[in-house]
This record gives structure tokens, sequence and C-alpha cells, in this order.
């Protein structure tokens, strides 16, 4: 594993995430919300850890825009978690 946490969170990000949230960070308008400039991700970054670790169902609103897809819980190590959204948080603009 890349002791970098932008290079670790690259990859894990490519591997877990970008196959819905795309591997721009834009999402799927209407079935699954950008991360990139997501005023939902940046208004609380504790939120993203509890929405990677145990998931998110139900709808929510990204951008103004209501999204009512479900996430599952990501089978991520910790360290993977953390790497993740530092990656996230600091990718796209965010």
């Amino acid at each position: 594993a890349s002791a970098d946490p932008m290079a670790r969170g690259a990859t894990v990000y490519g591997q877990s995430c970008a196959p819905c949230h795309q591997a721009t960070g834009a999402g799927i308008p209407g079935v699954f919300p950008p991360l990139a400039g997501s005023d939902y991700l940046l208004a609380d970054p504790e939120r993203a850890v509890a929405i990677v670790l145990h998931g998110l169902s139900g709808p929510v609103t990204v951008n103004g825009v209501q999204y009512a897809s479900v996430m599952p819980p990501m089978p991520l190590e910790d360290a993977d978690v953390a790497a993740v959204l530092t990656y996230t948080l600091r990718s796209w603009g965010n």
C-alpha cells in the first residue's frame, strides 16, 4: 500500500467508487450523486466517513437534486477509508 494518501485514495476510489460516482467524480445524473463540488459531501466530512462505512439508502439531496439510490457499505480497511476520503475531499476542486 502506498504511503501517500492521495495515491492510495486514487487507487481505492478507482476500484470501489468510480463505477458509480465515475472517474471524474461527476456521478451519473439522476442515479448516483456527484462527489465533485458536492455540497452534501463537503458539508460534513464525518458524515462521509459514516456513509463509506455503513452505506446510505433513501433520498438524499446533492446540489439541489434528489437521489434515491442505495450505496452499500464499503468493505475497506480504516486506512483505505481515510485515504479515499482524503482523495475525494481534495480532488475535482473540492
